[in-house]
């Protein structure tokens, strides 16, 4: 038997037919509207992912998380004047790096709000670096939680202490008091410093004043002795006793505070011979709050602790 095959016919636009028949030539203008609406849909996606890069005043969105300080708060209004100028040295040290203040208390903006006009912005991302000297409840507790509500993604560096760039700024502050530095075996023998902090009930957060008093003392070489304003002992004046007590007839104080409030006017004020001014605007603080900034970027983020903590 022999099988019957179907023919094709060429037709005249150079299709074929199943059955031989020519193909109906497509319509010249539906094709024309097929590739135009092809290429709008194109022109129309390009051009909304490049409005996403765009913020509503115009300026591009940076893909860079955004260095969120986080300050205490205070009623005194240096504070606030001191911790805006440190953050301006933070700007020019680090150009183009979107800068940011929140407080947890007292002073607006509050962490929330900073956060909230971030992600307005269209900011994706954060590293909230507190401007606190030691670990304890703010750093543990309120911070995380605040941050917990906001859509921008955050990560919170460690606190600014201990750190030996803090230190440097300590013996700085004392030697702009009236410290030494050449001091005389003698007068080294009848010298201390007591450091003045802020205070917690957390037991890291005395590790952490700890510390920053025995690389203090390193760099001074006379005996330096943490003290507390809040919600720890000793208290400045109980320390001022022990080391009198001991011979030290010279004792100053280091502010262990980031600008001026009610804890440092009153821990300075019971200083028996030189009180130092806070850390302030310090350069190296400004370049303590990038390295913390830097080093939370590069951290491995570590699982949330689950065990009570004791407020500050």
């Amino acid at each position: 038997m022999t099988a019957t095959r179907k023919t094709s016919t060429t037709s005249e636009s150079g299709r074929t037919g199943r059955t031989g028949e020519p193909a109906a030539p497509r319509d010249e203008s539906t094709a024309h509207l097929d590739s135009s609406a092809h290429l709008m849909n194109r022109i129309s996606s390009r051009l909304a992912h490049q409005l996403r890069l765009v913020q509503p005043d115009g300026r591009l969105r940076t893909h860079r998380p955004a260095l969120v300080a986080v300050a205490h708060g205070s009623r005194d209004p240096r504070a606030l004047e001191t911790v805006r100028a440190l953050l301006d040295r933070v700007r020019e040290l680090r150009p183009g790096l979107p800068v940011s203040l929140g407080h947890i208390e007292l002073n607006a903006p509050l962490l929330p709000d900073t956060l909230a006009e971030l992600d307005a912005r269209g900011t994706g991302s954060a590293v909230l670096v507190p401007l606190l000297l030691s670990r304890g409840y703010h750093v543990k507790r309120d911070i995380p939680e605040m941050a917990a509500t906001a859509r921008v993604r955050t990560r919170v560096a460690a606190p600014l202490g201990p750190h030996p760039l803090l230190v440097d700024t300590l013996y700085e502050r004392l030697v702009e008091a009236g410290w030494d530095p050449h001091a005389t075996a003698a007068e080294r023998r009848a010298s201390a410093v007591v450091l003045a902090a802020a205070g917690s009930r957390d037991p890291e957060s005395r590790l952490d004043t700890g510390r920053t008093a025995a690389l203090l003392a390193h760099r001074l070489g006379v005996p330096v002795l943490p003290a507390y304003a809040s919600s720890a002992t000793p208290t400045v004046p109980e320390a001022i006793r022990t080391l009198t007590s001991r011979g030290r007839t010279r004792v100053a104080l280091a502010s262990c505070f980031t600008a001026p409030g009610r804890f440092a006017t009153e821990c300075a004020a019971a200083a028996p011979w030189i009180a130092a001014s806070p850390l302030g605007a310090h350069d190296k603080m400004a370049h303590l709050l990038l390295h913390r900034y830097d080093e939370a970027l590069t951290a491995v983020p570590k699982p949330a602790a689950s065990r009570k903590l004791t407020p500050a």
